[in-house]
């Protein structure tokens, strides 16, 4: 059976649960520069504190923990620590060389926490996500007010970027490809396009795709300006497993956009939202009890296939999001006319 048909299965069977914040928890470590560095870069001419993707080389130990953490908090779907691993990003830190083997690494990793807690529990619902994040650089955007014109970044540099990705993430073993964060479409369309050239290119079994959008503020619109149903519209031709949104909003604020979404999508719907709004501090404050409360609507409501955390949640609020689902049947897809 192939991951597809296995994630299938299980989706029509219960609300399957994504893990939370890597960030967050990364942050929980303290690391310092050094430890980002370790002895492999420790003469690197650029400060790399921050660079949560290179920990998969320095630090693989310390990712393999976290991954372990959330799938014993009720986890089906660990994404990998990739959410910048890819060289437009990765330029920051003059790190472009390495974005192959950051992905390979990083789907290793996710890859060997998922096998270890198989043989330790017998549960075999349990999948990996190699993340492919929205990047540093918009395609429909322009970072310059006084040239709306001006692009920082051509599609197929964007669309050779997340190929290189999608191939370091398919080699180190990943079960499903997750293009997420997504706040402009277009960046999200060089995905769809790179991970389409990238099967037609090596014949490889097609994994599994998973979409997940972020709507930035009550207007209810991504940040290059598409109405959720626009949004939707525009990345369908992908055929993904589900579609969902993650990010920039807590659960409640999400509310909405969730339940339109679960109107509009002919496949699963997934809900990963942030620990609510952050504080003065840029922290985020909502207990896993406030965050599950809402989320448990979504689920009431037969809105959602998928639910998580984003930016704030820790494990904690995961499990007690695993634990409340076990209640509450899955979303229905719809009968197409087709059928």
């Amino acid at each position: 059976m192939n991951t597809e048909t296995r994630l299938k299965e299980l989706l029509n069977q219960k609300i399957v649960i994504i893990d939370g914040a890597m960030g967050t928890m990364i942050q929980r470590y303290q690391l310092e520069e050094s430890d980002y560095r370790g002895e492999r870069f420790k003469n690197w001419h650029k400060d790399v504190k921050g660079n949560n993707d290179l920990l998969c080389l320095t630090k693989p130990n310390i990712i393999k923990e976290i991954h372990k953490q959330y799938l014993q908090a009720g986890a089906n779907i660990l994404e990998t620590n990739t959410f910048n691993g890819q060289v437009i990003s990765l330029a920051d830190y003059d790190m472009q060389s390495l974005a192959y083997e950051i992905n390979y690494e990083a789907a290793k990793i996710a890859k060997e926490a998922v096998k270890e807690f198989k043989e330790e529990t017998g549960n075999k619902d349990c999948f990996v996500a190699g993340a492919i994040g929205p990047m540093n650089k918009t395609l429909s955007l322009s970072p310059d007010v006084n040239n709306p014109g001006y692009r920082a970044v051509t599609f197929d540099e964007v669309a050779d970027a997340y190929y290189e990705q999608i191939s370091g993430l398919v080699d180190g073993g990943a079960d499903i490809l997750l293009v997420e964060t997504i706040f402009d479409t277009l960046n999200a369309k060089a995905a769809i396009y790179a991970i389409n050239k990238y099967f037609v290119e090596t014949k490889k079994e097609r994994l599994p795709v998973m979409i997940s959008g972020t709507i930035t503020d009550a207007s209810g619109r991504t940040l290059s300006g598409q109405t959720l149903e626009a949004f939707y519209i525009s990345i369908m031709h992908a055929n993904p497993i589900s579609i969902g949104l993650n990010c920039a909003l807590g659960a409640e604020q999400m509310r909405p956009y969730i339940q339109e979404l679960s109107e509009l999508a002919a496949c699963y719907v997934s809900a990963y939202p942030n620990a609510g709004l952050p504080n003065a501090m840029g922290e985020y404050d909502e207990t896993p009890e406030t965050m599950c409360a809402t989320v448990s609507e979504f689920a009431r409501e037969v809105w959602v296939n998928l639910v998580g955390g984003c930016c704030g949640t820790t494990p904690l609020h995961i499990a007690a999001i695993a634990k409340a689902m076990k209640q509450f049947k899955p979303r229905e897809l719809p009968v197409s006319v087709e059928e």
